[in-house]
């Protein structure tokens, strides 16, 4: 709607301007002879003299004031995974139409901790860079003075970004120094949970329908019920469309660990992250242990496939586009678009959310919702030859018009204003629902560029949710909470960030050793070789950092 008002606005302006042109072309014709008649040459080179460009208000956002200067922003993205290109689809053709920026993505190929690390050291980094707030790269580019101030650049070039910055998030994410310097998506304050009761958390325990139906749909949240549930399905279905089942999914497994046999288990169990005013360590919770010996018992057994250990994000996006997994704990976001593929192919051929493994007392899960610090943060480096450009585009971007642009697209071709709500046209949905990659390729809304998204600002204009995965959202509400005094960063230049990375790969050795070993007795000697190593690095001391931490972003979020 905003966006029709500054249309609506432009208009009026532009009809006074040629109103103006017509009224100084009239009396150079009065005063050069009323008898006096020009050729159409003559004529054309007469209007351009006198006709008015195009008058934008002082005030405007600088978006609009330079959408004619086109410039091309590098933007580079630190996930080896994304892959939509800018300039074909419809809200990339829109945006450029409306900022006159044009976006240039590059991605990592192979280790993207190693392409950033080599950008950084070369000192070439592009325009415009996004990563996970967690990464220890954030720090190291800001103290290393190579990303700009956003606020100065503001200051000096934007003053529309102050009016679409969330004064929260700003303050959240200002340095010591004073200044801003990075601007994060997908990010929630505490009073947006107590506000809406439709935050979904992205994590799930995902079941092949076809396949948990044919078994009984058996209770999983048990270890013996996880045990039993993954050995039937393994003996029932062998195979899948000819490829082999792998009875149990998970991320990929990494230079920290793997997040569906940790972090997301931990939830799913309900693991504290503070007792008695100190940060639990989650690694050593009764119940989790439990489940990971519940998981070495399948993986004696050979329930725990090679896949899992050693694919990447590409093969495991084949697998799952065939429906390849029985069960995992996965973020459901990270296959929508697999899962439009065999909704297309066969509704009964999806995977759908089940309540997953749980703690001895039966607890719900305690799943996150993005946190104040959000997902990713968004910097401007030192290197773009165009800082006022690229602030100008971050605010659109940030903007109600640009939300609306990445959210539901173009007004007219991916959807329609019926009785004063934005509705989906029916033919866009669909193809949402059967055919992702096409649907980005041919229009790119739906947070396919999910850089600077909002989704409190989304929520808005949020569609009824649709199959196929309508339902693994909608699952997460009961249990997505506000944890974002939880998230804990490290400066990997101290002494704490230090130990911390190097538990953390400790743990990624010790995780898959655990999973795959042959008895109980060799995993109890796995695991206190690394409690063991552990303590000799100093691991008290980041147990008091972050119970520090957390104080401290309690305060900051007004948290008791």
């Amino acid at each position: 709607m905003k966006q029709g008002k500054n249309q609506s606005k432009n208009n009026r302006v532009k009809s006074v301007a040629t109103a103006f042109g017509a009224l100084g072309l009239a009396l150079s014709m009065l005063l050069c002879g009323c008898g006096q008649t020009d050729t159409p040459k003559q004529d054309a080179e007469a209007s351009s003299k006198v006709s008015q460009p195009e008058q934008i208000p002082e005030d405007a956002p600088g978006w609009m004031k330079h959408a004619d200067d086109e410039v091309v922003l590098d933007w580079y993205i630190n996930f080896s995974w994304y892959n939509t290109p800018w300039g074909n689809n419809a809200v990339s053709k829109k945006i450029t139409e409306d900022t006159g920026v044009s976006v240039n993505f590059i991605t990592p190929v192979g280790n993207a901790a190693e392409k950033f690390d080599a950008l950084i050291s070369s000192n070439t980094l592009p325009d415009l860079i996004t990563l996970g707030w967690w990464e220890s790269q954030l720090d190291e580019m800001i103290s290393g003075d190579m990303v700009y101030a956003l606020n100065q650049l503001a200051d000096d070039y934007d003053a529309y970004f102050w009016q679409v910055a969330d004064p929260t998030k700003v303050d959240w994410y200002t340095a010591a120094d004073g200044n801003l310097y990075c601007y994060p998506n997908s990010s929630y304050v505490p009073q947006d949970y107590e506000e809406y009761d439709n935050i979904a958390s992205n994590q799930t325990f995902l079941v092949r329908k076809d396949i948990y139906e044919a078994i009984g749909s058996p209770d999983m949240s048990s270890p013996q019920g996880f045990i039993d549930a993954v050995r039937k399905a393994a003996e029932m279905f062998p195979e899948v469309d000819g490829y082999p089942l792998i009875p149990i999914g998970a991320h990929i497994f990494t230079d920290t660990g793997c997040d569906s046999f940790d972090k997301h288990l931990w939830n799913f169990l309900a693991v504290p992250y503070e007792q008695d005013g100190v940060y639990y360590d989650r690694y050593t919770n009764e119940d989790y242990i439990t489940w990971l010996k519940a998981f070495r018992e399948l993986g004696a057994d050979g329930y725990l496939k090679e896949d899992i250990f050693i694919d990447q994000r590409t093969q495991m996006d084949e697998k799952l586009a065939r429906g390849q997994y029985f069960c995992m704990i996965y973020q459901r976001t990270d296959m929508a678009a697999q899962q439009a593929q065999l909704y297309a192919e066969n509704p009964d051929k999806i995977y759908m959310a089940i309540d997953g493994p749980k703690n001895a007392a039966g607890d719900d899960h305690v799943l996150p919702g993005a946190g104040i610090n959000g997902w990713t943060v968004t910097l401007i480096s030192k290197n773009c030859e165009r800082p006022d450009r690229a602030i100008e585009f971050l605010s659109y971007l940030m903007s109600e018009e640009g939300q609306i642009a990445t959210f539901l697209g173009v007004e007219g071709v991916t959807y329609d204003i019926v009785d004063g709500q934005m509705e989906l046209k029916s033919e866009i949905q669909d193809l949402i629902n059967t055919n992702r990659a096409e649907y980005d390729r041919l229009y790119g809304a739906d947070n396919a560029y999910w850089m600077m998204q909002d989704n409190i600002a989304q929520l808005k204009w949020k569609q009824p949710l649709t199959e196929p995965n309508g339902q693994l959202e909608e699952w997460t509400y009961p249990y997505s909470s506000y944890l974002g005094q939880y998230e804990i960063s490290f400066d990997a230049n101290t002494e704490e960030g230090s130990i911390y990375t190097k538990v953390q790969e400790l743990w990624s050795k010790a995780l898959p050793k655990l999973l795959l070993a042959p008895t109980e007795e060799e995993f109890d000697r796995i695991f206190a070789e690394f409690l063991q190593a552990r303590e000799a690095l100093g691991y008290d001391k980041v147990i008091k950092a972050c119970t520090e931490q957390i104080k401290e972003n309690k305060k900051r979020l007004g948290i008791d």
